[in-house]
């Protein structure tokens, strides 16, 4: 049988089509756009996946026989804040993850209602790129808006919804709305309340791995797919990069480079961070994770080879890169303000340490560990709470790169296991509609099976030594200016 994963990102959706043995057949990538109608606000219209999505899944299928497809699932960019009005028609454009709007509500979710008892309706503190606080935005900015809410979901779930007709969402993705009550995998009350919103506004929780229905009729009529093609819940991108790149079960890591950057970790039991630096969600593999997130990782290096050097061959630019560990440039990561660990919406790039004989090639560089260090940042949250990490897999567009793997390897001092699929989210959504067909009984079957490991990229203690120094110098720039980027 065949399996698509749908991983609908933040610049375009990615469509794979995978058979049983997880052998990838086929990939679409369909682009859409994203608007910024004001500094650090951040939008996207779901119509616009709907379309793109459609597209994309006729010209996946186009040449399989379309009888053996089975279940379509997907990772999906997570946060989002996507709402309908009673007739199924979008109310207003999609706020996304990455959009910096929810200051004052955020502010208000974490001083007036208070951390603590945030932490404990949902095992989360508020963030800007939460749910929560955009339903909170829109209830004082747009009440009309508000007025008209029928349901509440996120990116994923729309499409879900589009395919299937049924309002569904999973545990993964739902545990970053902050209005989901992580360790009992329920909606918290308390935060409905908060937010003024119902039980009936939220959509029906599923594991991620579970089927929550069939296609609609004229939707299989206008894909040529049978109606009896399941759809499965699916789970937010960095749960579906998880499973795709085997990181299920208990102490398993991964680390993301897409256009956010994350370190994931899975775990068979819950807990919460003290300082709630890290995020405690459900993972789509039954259980748990802890994660820290980037808002800039991989758009980083896209920012500045592309709007700034002007040169897309990103490969030849990292050739000139030869001394690791030896860079007195340094460069903080934070185009779109900072999530993990560091919950500062303010933040912003920065350069520091250019002297007269500074190279491009040394800016590329700082770009690069810069991203790495930050990485280091949630890394070390992970480390004060007991876990031990020797290893991890890696994912995303930033992946692709042999020495940002290196240089991420020798920041960590860890070993970095890159495998056969680097489609991350998509691959991972493939495996989860494969355990919803029945094609294997659980997530950590299919991940045991599926998921090869490539090569390993192993430290050099001379290099992690330099890179040790070189992460305690970065660890002290940004508390030196955090006030100096809220006063500008």
């Amino acid at each position: 049988m065949l399996y698509i994963g749908i991983d609908l990102g933040t610049s375009a959706v990615k469509l794979l089509l995978m058979a049983a043995d997880g052998k990838i057949e086929n990939i679409v990538s369909k682009e859409y756009p994203l608007f910024f109608p004001h500094p650090g606000w951040s939008e996207q219209n779901p119509e616009d996946w709907w379309t793109a999505v459609v597209e994309g899944l006729k010209e996946l299928t186009v040449s399989c026989d379309k009888s053996q497809v089975a279940g379509i699932s997907f990772g999906g960019q997570m946060h989002g804040l996507v709402i309908l009005d009673e007739k199924d028609e979008v109310i207003r454009p999609a706020i996304l993850w990455n959009d910096g709007r929810t200051t004052k509500e955020t502010d208000y979710l974490n001083q007036v209602i208070g951390k603590d008892k945030l932490s404990k309706y949902t095992a989360n503190i508020a963030f800007t790129g939460f749910t929560a606080p955009k339903v909170l935005w829109v209830k004082e900015n747009e009440p009309d808006n508000f007025a008209r809410i029928k349901k509440i979901m996120l990116p994923k779930d729309y499409i879900a919804y589009k395919l299937s007709g049924t309002f569904c969402t999973d545990v993964s993705d739902a545990s970053g709305m902050l209005l989901f009550d992580v360790e009992h995998k329920c909606w918290s009350e308390e935060m409905m309340e908060i937010c003024g919103v119902t039980g009936e506004q939220l959509a029906g929780i599923y594991e991620s791995a579970d089927v929550v229905g069939t296609l609609k009729a004229e939707v299989a009529k206008e894909l040529a797919l049978p109606e009896t093609v399941k759809v499965i819940a699916g789970a937010g991108d960095n749960a579906a990069a998880a499973v795709g790149t085997g990181t299920v079960g208990d102490g398993m890591c991964n680390i993301s480079l897409g256009t956010s950057g994350t370190i994931f970790i899975s775990s068979n039991q819950f807990g919460v961070d003290k300082n709630n630096a890290l995020h405690a969600f459900a993972h789509a593999d039954g259980y748990y994770h802890l994660m820290g997130c980037m808002l800039s990782a991989a758009s980083c290096n896209k920012w500045w080879m592309d709007d700034i050097v002007g040169e897309r061959d990103y490969a030849k630019e990292q050739s000139a890169i030869t001394k690791l560990g030896e860079n007195n440039v340094y460069f903080l990561p934070y185009l779109m303000g900072e999530r993990s660990p560091l919950n500062d919406p303010y933040a912003r790039g920065t350069f520091i340490g250019l002297t007269m004989d500074t190279t491009r090639a040394d800016m590329t560089q700082a770009v690069l560990e810069g991203v790495a260090f930050a990485i280091r940042d949630s890394f070390e949250v992970a480390r004060s709470l007991g876990i031990n990490i020797e290893r991890s897999k890696i994912c995303g567009g930033g992946a692709k790169s042999p020495l940002w793997r290196k240089i991420i390897a020798n920041v960590l001092n860890i070993k970095i296991d890159r495998i056969e699929s680097e489609e991350g989210p998509g691959y991972g959504g493939a495996m989860l509609a494969s355990v919803g067909c029945g094609e294997y009984a659980t997530v950590e079957e299919a991940a045991a099976t599926l998921v090869k490991i490539v090569d390993t990229i192993e430290p050099e203690p001379e290099i992690a030594a330099k890179y040790e120094e070189k992460y305690r110098k970065f660890a002290k720039i940004y508390p030196t200016v955090k006030e100096l980027f809220r006063q500008i």
